[in-house]
This record gives structure tokens, C-alpha cells and sequence, in this order.
């Protein structure tokens, strides 16, 4: 929603493994959630700086090729580089892999910073629903991630290594894992924007607005038309192939309720309840 405004070009999970596109950006990732910090960065600058300011990588893009389609996609891609470039556009990299690295992107890119505060059980919800499972050897990997975020919870990763336990008990390390890194950010960097999922879902037009007042951006009735198009009652409660990004957003909150079991719910809401009272009242529950 915020890539709506014509003076910004949406970027794409730079730091996704599963989302990589060579010409997009010439940085391979090769775990999820990499750690960045000035320590280990030199392989990563140069083309994450060339991304930002929108310098697509004809050769590596063209070698990507292997239908009509991703080579349809190469020429759109190179396209839209070129004209961000040529009128002066901003970039928004949006990208939840790279929550941990955050604070080396704010600070070698001289980014606006805005995280999305998920409530510990929706984020489960989500997971149980995905089936998606992580392997925590992807945090033990990376020593610089777990001596600067993660050492409090280096045992419970270790254990979910070497045995992993059931989809809730991998959601409930996860948050944690990230909240608290969140947490951090929060009481360092109080010119970041931190925002609730629940606030956007039920007040999208008015939180939108207060981003686009924060990024010092333009809010029009076109804009706002989109937010209330893409949220509204009238869309599905649930997500369907097709309609990915359309949501009635008041009632999607709520989507944890039934994909969780009573006891689920109980279970995440004791072994989160130190860092989510640092978010979420009990009224969220």
C-alpha cells in the first residue's frame, strides 16, 4: 500500500533465498534471516547499494532467463529500474528476512526504518496454516547473529536443531527471537516507525496517512481509495490463490481464533507473555 505512491518503486525481499532475482539485485542469500553488520558486510554493499539505486544487472538478469515468461519478467524488471532511476524515484525494500539486518541498512543506507508488529498468535496462526517449518541451524550458522540478538535463546535453538518440536513450539522461539531483536530497536531507535498489525487492520486509512506523513509522502484520494479497496468488508476473510493481498482486515485479526486450538493459544501466550505485554494488552486476547 505504501508502494501506491507514484514517488516510490516497491522492492522485493532482497534477503529471501526462495525470492532471489539476479538482475534485481546481484547478492546471493543463502540462509533466511542473514545477519549483516559491518563485521560481515563487504560481500553484500556494493550490490545492495547498485539495487537501491536502481542499477539492474543486464548480464546476470539475462542469464536468468529460462521461458517467455522470466524472460518477459527480465525486460519488464530492466524497464522499471530504468525509469525509477531516470525520474528519481525512492526505493522500499520490503523484507521480513531482513529484520536482523535492519539496523546495518538504516545506518549504510541511510533508510526510514518501519517494522510490523505481529501478535504472537496470529504469527502462529499463520505458520500452523502455512505448515511452514524453519530450521533453527540457520540462526547456529551465523555466530555473529546469535552473539549480537540471539545469545538469550541459544539453548532453545540448539534444541530445535538437533530435534525439532512441533510447528507452535518453532512459532512461539521465532517471535521471540524476533520481538526481542524488535524490542531492542524500539527503545535505540525512536525515529523508526513501529507499527501494529492490529492498528493497521482496524484503522488502515488514518494509520496509513501517519506513515505517509512520517516518510514525508503525499496521501491522495487515490491512495486512499486503494487502502480501502484492498481492506474493506467486502473482500475475503481468508487468503485464496488470487487474492493474495485483498483481505477484510477487521475480520483477518481474528483468523488466529480458528486456526488455533484452545490450548494452542494458552501455550503461546505463556511462553511469549514477557515480550508481547511489551506490545499487546490483554485486550488482544
Amino acid at each position: 500500500m505504501i508502494a501506491s505512491s507514484r514517488k516510490l518503486r516497491y522492492i522485493h525481499e532482497l534477503f529471501n533465498p526462495d525470492a532471489h532475482r539476479p538482475g534485481i539485485c546481484a547478492a546471493v542469500f543463502e540462509r533466511e534471516f542473514t545477519y549483516l553488520c559491518d563485521e560481515n558486510s563487504a560481500a553484500y554493499r556494493q550490490a545492495i547499494d547498485a539495487c537501491l539505486r536502481f542499477e539492474y544487472q543486464t548480464a546476470e538478469g539475462f542469464r536468468s532467463i529460462r521461458s517467455l515468461k522470466t524472460g518477459t519478467r527480465f525486460l519488464r524488471d530492466q524497464a522499471r529500474f530504468a525509469l525509477s532511476r531516470a525520474t528519481g524515484m525512492r526505493p522500499l525494500l520490503k523484507d521480513p528476512h531482513a529484520i536482523f539486518s535492519a539496523e546495518w541498512l538504516a545506518q549504510t543506507f541511510d533508510m526510514d526504518v518501519i517494522i510490523l508488529i505481529r501478535h504472537p498468535a496470529a504469527f502462529a496462526g499463520s505458520l500452523k496454516k502455512a505448515n511452514w517449518f524453519f530450521d533453527f541451524n540457520q540462526f547456529l550458522e551465523q555466530p555473529l547473529l546469535i552473539r549480537d540478538h540471539l545469545q538469550p535463546f541459544e539453548k532453545e535453538i540448539r534444541q530445535q536443531a538437533n530435534a525439532s518440536g512441533d510447528i507452535i513450539d518453532q512459532a512461539i522461539l521465532l517471535w521471540n527471537s524476533i520481538h526481542s531483536t524488535i524490542l531492542k530497536y524500539r527503545q535505540q531507535y525512536p525515529d523508526w516507525h513501529i507499527v501494529l498489525h492490529e492498528d493497521l487492520s482496524t484503522r488502515p486509512a488514518a494509520t496509513f496517512r501517519g506513515l505517509f506523513d512520517k516518510l514525508q509522502l503525499e496521501y491522495t484520494d487515490r491512495i486512499d481509495r486503494r487502502i480501502l479497496e484492498f481492506s474493506g468488508a467486502h473482500n475475503p476473510v481468508e487468503q485464496h490463490a488470487g487474492n493474495e493481498i485483498r483481505r477484510n482486515s477487521l475480520a483477518n485479526i481474528q483468523n488466529w481464533r480458528n486456526r488455533l486450538t484452545a490450548g494452542e493459544i494458552h501455550r503461546i501466550r505463556e511462553n511469549t507473555r514477557n515480550l508481547a505485554e511489551q506490545f499487546f494488552g490483554d485486550e488482544y486476547w
